[in-house]
């Protein structure tokens, strides 16, 4: 089904055509009828389907055919809500916002934390139609009173679920007294996963939703081809080296569990001539933003990431998807392979499994409702002749010891400056005593005294 079949306005029509669309993914084709006609809608789709064009072609309808007098409603106050749980993801849904709404005539503001805290606080003074954020800063805001959410005429949750693990139900809750009566405004869920605890928050907050579910008998693309090795801890790295050796991994994204992991595999990386850079959820935002705009731009052939982006990037043309950890909750490992193979095109998806990893594989392949082709390294395939540099803490050990001898020898000398500086102070403000052969003898005795 294409686009132009379901009857847009032009203006819409215009920023479909920028983006480069025609033809309706499954979860558009059934979920846009629904959600054109007004009623409530909780969507459910694999990652990379277009769920975020399905609720933002519905956003940019709606408002377009609101009949409300808007100029009388105050600045800072927003039409439409988008809330989704990282900053990575609400940099990204705003930026397709921008170019499928780029006729629309519509202000859309991203509020997220970590950076230019004034400039999206004086943006939310100025007005905006439409605000996309996470919800820790909008409630920031909010208890300030720099906008209001008494007009929102639709409300759209993304990737609903994360939420959950992210423990964002309390803000929700918080921040959905706030708007209008559910049947008086228009909401719309999408997630790759749609479970119970999902479904109980989208009756919770939803006008009777109509739940709309694609669920191929992959839960994984159809176009990523998976394997998965059985290595220990300790050849995990040799075998990286020698698949990146091999060549074809054009651009690559490789995902670890913990933050500490990232820092050494970039370490470890760097000093064998391979470029990569990390992001992880402690790295300040406007460097992520910008080590991610590297690898979109090929100036960076591998990204090292923890699951903060595993969900809400789209990045054309990664070639491989490279799970150095499994990770232990098995959603995301249909939302971190599901960074390559997007929008129809092909990718690779390389699991190792080590003697942690491997507890975790039965959970996987329960969740995703296959196997994962196992494959078998070569002897060959691993490098041993790799440069291992010196590790971070060892380094800040060694610099600090030398920093504390340098500290020492300045304390040392401060020290015996400040105490020279003592006694000369202490002499300075003790009387003056006469001498002896001064005095006159017949007050010799007085003085004595």
């Amino acid at each position: 089904m294409k686009f132009t079949e379901f009857l847009l306005p032009e203006q819409i029509i215009t920023g479909i055509s920028k983006a480069g669309f025609d033809i309706c993914t499954p979860i558009q084709e059934q979920a846009l009828p629904i959600c054109l006609s007004g009623k409530d809608v909780a969507g459910q789709a694999q990652t990379g389907t277009g769920k975020t064009a399905a609720f933002l072609i519905a956003v940019f309808s709606r408002l377009l055919a609101s009949k409300e007098n808007i100029d009388d409603k105050k600045v800072n106050q927003p039409r439409a809500l988008i809330l989704a749980p990282t900053r990575e993801l609400v940099i990204q849904i705003e930026k397709d916002g921008q170019l499928l709404g780029s006729d629309c005539g519509f202000n859309i503001q991203a509020i997220y934390g970590g950076v230019d805290y004034m400039k999206q606080k004086n943006a939310l003074k100025d007005g905006a139609d439409i605000v996309i954020g996470t919800p820790g800063r909008l409630i920031d805001y909010l208890k300030q009173k720099v906008y209001s959410l008494k007009n929102i005429e639709i409300l759209v949750i993304d990737e609903a679920d994360r939420m959950f693990d992210m423990g964002f139900i309390p803000d929700l809750r918080y921040i959905l007294r706030r708007l209008p009566p559910f049947d008086k405004r228009q909401n719309l869920m999408f997630s790759a996963t749609l479970n119970q605890r999902v479904m109980e928050l989208s009756y919770e907050f939803m006008n009777m939703p109509q739940k709309v579910s694609i669920t191929p008998e992959k839960m994984t693309a159809e176009r990523v081809q998976q394997r998965l090795y059985h290595v220990s801890n300790k050849e995990k790295f040799p075998l990286l080296l020698g698949l990146l050796r091999r060549g074809g991994m054009l651009r690559s994204m490789i995902f670890v569990n913990t933050k500490r992991e990232a820092e050494r595999l970039q370490d470890r990386l760097n000093a064998n001539g391979f470029g990569c850079r990390l992001i992880s959820g402690d790295v300040e935002q406007r460097k992520r933003m910008n080590i991610i705009e590297q690898f979109k731009r090929g100036e960076l052939p591998i990204l090292i990431a923890t699951d903060v982006a595993s969900r809400g990037l789209h990045i054309d043309a990664v070639s491989d998807v490279i799970n150095y950890d499994l990770p232990q909750d098995a959603e995301d490992y249909v939302h971190r392979i599901g960074r390559t193979a997007r929008a129809g095109a092909e990718g690779n998806a390389i699991s190792f499994a080590d003697e942690d990893g491997a507890f975790n594989i039965e959970a996987i392949e329960e969740y995703i409702k296959h196997k994962i082709p196992v494959a078998w390294a070569e002897d060959e395939l691993f490098v041993h002749d790799y440069i291992t540099p010196k590790h971070r803490k060892a380094e800040a050990a060694s610099a600090g010891d030398a920093n504390g001898k340098r500290n020492n020898k300045k304390v040392d000398k401060n020290r015996q400056l400040r105490s020279s500086d003592s006694l000369a102070a202490k002499k300075r403000h003790l009387p003056k005593r006469k001498k002896l052969n001064q005095v006159p003898e017949g007050n010799i005795k007085s003085e004595l005294d």
